[in-house]
């Protein structure tokens, strides 16, 4: 079903909950970028390979190469810190070489070896220990802080995803998102219920102004 923007403007206004239903509907129909690379988030193990993802996807690069980027360090079995940090950092930047990173290579490799040394110094090597010594949310993002490459980006991109999962994960929600939620017209429940699907909206639609393909192009108000 196809509305027009007048229709829609109406229907937000006389229908409010039967819209947010309808957008709802369409935004959990868009995995996550952690459910796209096949990660169930309520596994420890997959935490910790989302903190690796997190800094791949927070470079100023495409998520198409980071996503087969990350997809290269399961397959050659960097899946923990003691491995990462064995397999050194020529190695990491081989890895990232190929896929893609040649212009964020070498730092980043140095940051992953790095991190991976922070992880087991301060957590014992625990990803989830960096929640549980938390005293509030805020102090968490003040923990991931210390880890190498991880600014503000990082820390959104890391934690958005674990809302519901580490108790303190709570970030305040992106710019990209509420962008998109202002288009739409959507409250602040949805936009932190479903930040990771209007950023990558954002990314992968409005940034390239691509409306014609975009899921929610017939409920946007600047289409």
């Amino acid at each position: 079903m196809t509305y027009d923007y007048k229709s829609i403007k109406i229907f937000r206004t006389k229908n409010n909950k039967d819209y947010n239903d309808m957008i709802e509907e369409i935004l959990s129909k868009i995995p996550s970028y952690s459910q796209e690379l096949g990660l169930d988030l309520r596994f420890k193990s997959d935490r910790f390979k989302w903190f690796i993802a997190s800094m791949l996807y927070a470079k100023r690069i495409s998520s198409k190469i980071a996503s087969k980027t990350f997809k290269i360090f399961i397959t050659k079995g960097l899946t923990d810190p003691i491995t990462i940090i064995n397999a050194g950092w020529n190695k990491i930047v081989e890895i990232l070489d190929s896929g893609g990173y040649t212009r964020y290579d070498f730092s980043t490799a140095t940051n992953i070896i790095e991190n991976m040394k922070i992880l087991i110094e301060k957590y014992n090597g625990d990803i989830d220990k960096i929640n549980e010594y938390a005293i509030d949310s805020r102090d968490l993002e003040k923990r991931l802080m210390e880890f190498k490459g991880f600014g503000s980006v990082a820390i959104n991109i890391f934690l958005r995803e674990l809302r519901g999962i580490w108790n303190k994960a709570n970030p305040k929600p992106s710019d990209y998102a509420k962008i998109i939620a202002s288009k739409l017209g959507i409250n602040n429940e949805l936009i932190i219920k479903y930040e990771s699907q209007l950023v990558r909206l954002y990314i992968e639609y409005c940034k390239f102004k691509k409306c014609s393909k975009c899921l929610v192009q017939n409920l946007c108000s600047k289409a």
